[in-house]
């Protein structure tokens, strides 16, 4: 602690609440948080967690492996729904990284403090679901080796990339956004490495964290040039949470099918993306701050807000849905009409039920504080979201190509079990990287924290 700092649960530091919980009985932020990764011996409800995950990861290599010899005909795609979860999968998964990027990068900008004891795990979340989302484009092209076609190269025969297919703009695009997202995190992990470095005991950790802190020594030159970084970072960050799913919805709306050829998708996709982005964000938030004794760090204020939030983006796409339903009926167009009835009296009409139950109707319930105050319901309501988010992206995909404009090109789609371990391996990759990361690296940022008590230490001097 620096001189002249009351100490941590001085009555001072504990009028931090609900921004930081307040009744602290260790010495310092950067004790509390460093040990979990140096210190505190693991434990094996984490082995046991992690074990599961990398078995779940197992079946997703074996899937792949299993594709590459045998070729797409192995999933449910057929003669006229030629997407199917390859391209579920990867929207629901892109949409879970939207909420990493604003919670760092926007909440940042507007200096909403209350960001700081969330934005890092949900800017690994976003690492860790466009991985998730990376691998279902390149496989779904079913000779993933040819990748580096997609990519503008000198070529001597002159052939380019077809660049007004969705596949490039999605390559550019989710790209990008890894690239930035991926700077944005390990540009604010420095300070914290270095922290790491210098607590370590063993020599193998301090070399592994001191290459990676790059000579941080916390001098104000350094400090100058992290945060002009990191302001930049976070400005070129922003646009990105707008432009990436829309660049995906683009996908869909340029295409000449009911159902997709709509001007609502781009915002309707990015308030979508955040709405299961905030989602997954509470679902990893609640268990890590169970497991690790981090209530006093990630409060209910936290829980709230982000509550808060889920709601606000629910109500956006709720709007979305009854827009799109309204602009069918009001355009007279035949085919849109026929689409409306097929979701609501359709073979898949369950799915669109379901989809309404979950994103709209359960959700209502966070306009009640007693609803958004409580952990269990929050928790439950976070992973419901989730389901009817996936359950959007599968209706969208699957009911507009069920039925095209002519009978004769109708046809009915059904996932094989080779569609659901690709999905559910994707998963087990997911959590097996969030079980590596809070036990290699701090999962709430040492410096912000510090830097926030340091800041409301002083206001009430």
């Amino acid at each position: 602690m620096s001189a002249g700092q009351p100490p941590f649960d001085s009555p001072e530091i504990s009028r931090l609440t609900p921004v930081l919980g307040p009744g602290h009985t260790y010495s310092s932020v950067t004790d509390k948080i460093s040990a979990i990764v140096l210190t505190r011996p693991t434990s094996l409800g984490w082995y046991i967690g992690f074990l599961l995950a990398f078995s779940v990861f197992g079946v997703l290599n074996i899937a792949i492996g299993w594709l590459i010899m045998k070729g797409v005909g192995i999933w449910g795609i057929n003669i006229p729904i030629g997407w199917g979860f390859a391209i579920v999968n990867f929207v629901w998964w892109i949409g879970i990284g939207h909420a990493g990027t604003l919670i760092s990068a926007i909440l940042f900008l507007l200096n909403q403090k209350w960001r700081t004891s969330i934005n890092r795990f949900a800017e690994a979340m976003t690492l860790f679901a466009v991985a998730c989302a990376g691998i279902f484009p390149l496989i779904h092209t079913g000779r993933p080796w040819y990748a580096f076609w997609m990519f503008p190269y000198p070529s001597v025969m002159g052939i380019w990339p077809q660049f007004r297919s969705p596949l490039i703009w999605d390559v550019f695009a989710v790209s990008t956004y890894g690239t930035v997202s991926l700077l944005f995190w390990f540009v604010g992990l420095i300070p914290d490495l270095a922290t790491l470095r210098d607590r370590s005991t063993t020599k193998a950790k301090q070399i592994i964290y001191g290459m990676l802190a790059m000579g941080w020594r916390g001098s104000a030159r350094h400090w100058h040039r992290y945060q002009s970084a990191y302001l930049l970072l976070a400005g070129l960050a922003t646009p990105l949470v707008l432009s990436v799913h829309t660049v995906v919805s683009f996908d869909f709306s340029i295409a000449i099918v009911p159902g997709w050829h709509t001007t609502i998708f781009p915002p309707y996709f990015v308030a979508g993306a955040i709405y299961s982005g905030f989602a997954m964000v509470i679902t990893i938030a609640i268990p890590l701050r169970k497991a690790y004794g981090l209530e006093d760090f990630i409060t209910m204020r936290h829980l709230e807000n982000m509550a808060k939030v889920m709601l606000a983006t629910g109500l956006i796409v709720a709007y979305g849905y009854f827009f799109e339903f309204f602009m069918s009926l009001y355009s007279g167009n035949k085919f849109d009409v026929f689409l409306v009835h097929q979701r609501l009296h359709g073979p898949y009409a369950p799915f669109y039920y379901a989809l309404i139950l979950c994103n709209i109707l359960i959700p209502q319930l966070l306009w009640f504080q007693k609803m958004r105050t409580n952990v269990v319901v929050l928790f439950l309501m976070s992973i419901v979201v989730n389901v009817g988010m996936w359950l959007e992206r599968f209706v969208i995909i699957v009911i507009s190509l069920t039925r095209d404009f002519m009978p004769s090109a109708w046809g009915r789609y059904s996932p094989t079990i080779w569609d659901w371990a690709t999905f559910i391996g994707t998963m087990g990759m997911f959590v097996m990287l969030i079980f590596l990361f809070v036990r290699v690296l701090p999962a709430i940022s040492i410096a912000e924290m510090r830097e926030l008590v340091t800041e409301t230490s002083e206001e009430h001097k």
